[in-house]
């Protein structure tokens, strides 16, 4: 087995050079104990929020870049900062686990490099008396954070500040199965404090994150984790008997779970995404959940003409995004996505619309959401949709957030639920 260090080390590094965090994480947690996962775990997506603000403590120290082939050691000294400055780790601790943890990655010629730094950032009189950029200070990529600004100045501390947090563990109660005061009551017996969320029938935030097979009836479907924010996809929707339902992008399964919980009456809900191996966390999930959805394998921008036909009275498009909105579950965006895929995603998720479109019945209803904060994605797309074809928008408020042209933008809050953009477009009726 390899150090909790060592493991969270290679994983950033291996981000540092372009892999994705979701493709590399479960396959190296394998390599650690598991009494070391949790720690592993931490200095990973720890690291990775915080990092745009660590690179810049480090350029501070390290006056010669280290090489890609090094980005390792560069990881690892991240990882060491973050133990500084946001866990209870003994500072002459967090010293000498990382040397050691540089001569077990066979790096030797690094344990000055890296005790140096370590040391000065100690002699450092405060986080704050070290020169950083105001995007570094916020550890946003400064590309983001001036875009962000732009759009959202009043909101930008915030937005940066929930993008640094771990995000809140919310559940939605299976109604078919329990109703939540009696969910409530099974997490209490089972030693689980947590409160209903007000505005979610069935949502339920616990006051710690625990493993799911720690969470009573989750084997047995009783209840399933999703983001609160996620949860108002289907009261947008407003399933109905006897209507065909169809969610475009639908893996890994919850919102379409969720609209068959919120109606069993559904005449058909079909969940496709193109991609056959995301398919299979839909099967798994409505499986458990005791579900029984459609599931094709289809490329919302194609759809296959029978799938289509005789259309259908709602679609969810929850589209793929730059995920600007969930910053604190994909950590790894911070260093990966870069300004020029903005346009990219737009183009996409447009042409998405337009496969779409056809596939709805006149006077139905199409939910366009998106997990980003950044207009190009979300009311840009949508303009454009509209300038190219007859649709009726439908206002949508809720409690939270801010009303855009042609939706609603929920803001990614430290206790709350995720950056979410909603618009609610009909079909006119012939």
């Amino acid at each position: 087995m390899s150090s909790a260090r060592q493991v969270a080390a290679d994983i950033i590094g291996r981000v540092l050079n372009g892999e994705s965090l979701n493709q590399l994480l479960p396959a190296a947690l394998d390599a650690v104990a598991d009494g070391q996962r949790p720690l592993c775990q931490e200095l990973v997506y720890g690291t990775l929020r915080e990092w745009p603000m660590l690179q810049g403590i480090i350029d501070r120290f390290v006056k010669k870049p280290l090489r890609k082939k090094d980005h390792d050691v560069l990881a690892l000294l991240g990882s060491a900062l973050y133990e500084f400055t946001q866990l209870s780790t003994p500072k002459h601790a967090v010293v000498s686990e990382t040397v050691n943890t540089v001569r077990l990655m066979k790096k030797q010629w690094a344990s000055g490099l890296v005790n140096g730094v370590l040391r000065s950032f100690q002699r450092a009189e405060s986080l704050s008396a070290i020169d950083l950029a105001p995007a570094q200070r916020r550890a946003l990529p400064s590309w983001l954070d001036t875009v962000i600004g732009q759009e959202y100045n009043d909101h930008l501390e915030a937005i940066a500040e929930a993008s640094r947090h771990r995000p809140p563990m919310t559940l939605r109660v299976n109604q078919i199965h329990s109703e939540r005061d009696a969910y409530l009551s099974l997490l209490t017996d089972a030693g689980l404090s947590a409160h209903p969320l007000d505005h979610l029938c069935n949502g339920i935030t616990l006051q710690q994150p625990v493993d799911v097979t720690a969470l009573p009836g989750f084997s047995d479907g009783l209840v399933s984790v999703q983001d609160g924010a996620a949860q108002r996809v289907v009261d947008l929707i407003n399933p109905q008997p006897g209507e065909r339902i169809l969610d475009a992008c639908a893996a890994p399964g919850g919102k379409a779970c969720h609209l068959l919980e919120r109606q069993p009456g559904l005449k058909e809900l079909v969940a496709c995404d193109a991609s056959p191996s995301r398919l299979q966390r839909i099967v798994e999930n409505s499986k458990r959940l005791g579900l029984n959805p459609t599931v094709v394998e289809a490329d919302a921008r194609a759809l296959p003409a029978n799938l289509s036909s005789p259309g259908f009275d709602a679609i969810l498009a929850d589209v793929p995004c730059s995920a600007t909105g969930v910053m604190r579950r994909n950590p790894d965006i911070k260093i990966l996505r870069r300004a020029a895929d903005i346009s990219q995603f737009a183009e996409q998720q447009l042409a998405i619309l337009q496969g779409l479109w056809p596939a709805l019945k006149p006077g139905g209803r199409l939910l366009y959401v998106t997990c980003s904060i950044l207009d190009a994605e979300n009311d840009g797309v949508v303009k454009a949709f509209t300038q190219q074809h007859n649709v009726d928008i439908t206002p949508i408020v809720m409690e939270r957030g801010i009303a855009r042209d042609c939706g609603w933008q929920v803001m990614p809050e430290v206790e709350g639920g995720d950056g979410l953009y909603f618009s609610l477009l009909c079909k006119p009726a012939d």
